[in-house]
């Protein structure tokens, strides 16, 4: 088991040297107490990976509920904690990470199915989720190429678009209109996220 000094270590090993600062420092030490709680209770990072795929296929499936708000907060709160906790029981692995990531995109793919359920047309949504999974795909590449440092933070990150399906979740469930309009907003800055992945991934491979 990890001191949090250890935890903190190898976090920032596997984050490219990311200094722990700021809402990190506060965010890692949220996961470093799920990581103890998780270690006392046998749950394995992979067994919260694949609840957040879990929850994140039941957010679509109750989308015309408040229980998809909760199901996707959760979803995302799993997601964001698994791998934190595979740091803290020595459980980090390629296979682990691989698995992640897939399920990343799955989730995704419910949370954009959600959009669907309360209106957004079909296309729409699809087009949101294969911009997403380009950008996602493209970091994994260069990661593949021994590019460790992905070097830009873009405005369409996994948590802005946990965010944004939250903010169209509640504005259904409050009858505020606006979903459709918000959506075309999602699709724009994901392709504005995505051209600046692939602009950093040119310069670095010329």
């Amino acid at each position: 088991m990890l001191t949090k000094d250890e935890f903190y270590s190898k976090w920032s090993q596997l984050h490219s040297d990311a200094p722990i600062t700021g809402a990190v420092a506060w965010w890692l030490k949220i996961s470093y107490r799920f990581g103890l709680i998780a270690t006392l209770l046998r749950i394995s990072p992979n067994v919260l990976t694949l609840l957040g795929l879990i929850s994140a296929a039941m957010s679509a499936l109750t989308a015309t509920t408040w229980w998809a708000v909760f199901f996707l907060v959760f979803s995302l709160f799993c997601d964001g904690i698994d791998g934190s906790v595979a740091i803290f029981q020595k459980r980090d692995s390629a296979w682990g990470a691989t698995l992640d990531s897939v399920v990343d995109r799955i989730s995704e793919a419910f949370w954009l199915y959600a959009l669907y359920v309360i209106g957004v047309p079909a296309w729409l949504a699809i087009a949101i989720w294969s911009v997403a999974a380009f950008q996602e795909y493209a970091r994994a590449k260069l990661s593949s190429l021994k590019i460790k440092d992905i070097g830009v933070v873009t405005p369409a990150e996994r948590p802005v678009r946990a965010s944004i399906l939250f903010t169209a979740l509640i504005m259904w469930q409050l009858n505020i209109p606006g979903i459709v309009l918000l959506s075309w907003l999602f699709l724009v800055l994901q392709v504005i996220s995505f051209a600046m992945v692939i602009r950093y991934a040119r310069a670095q491979l010329r």
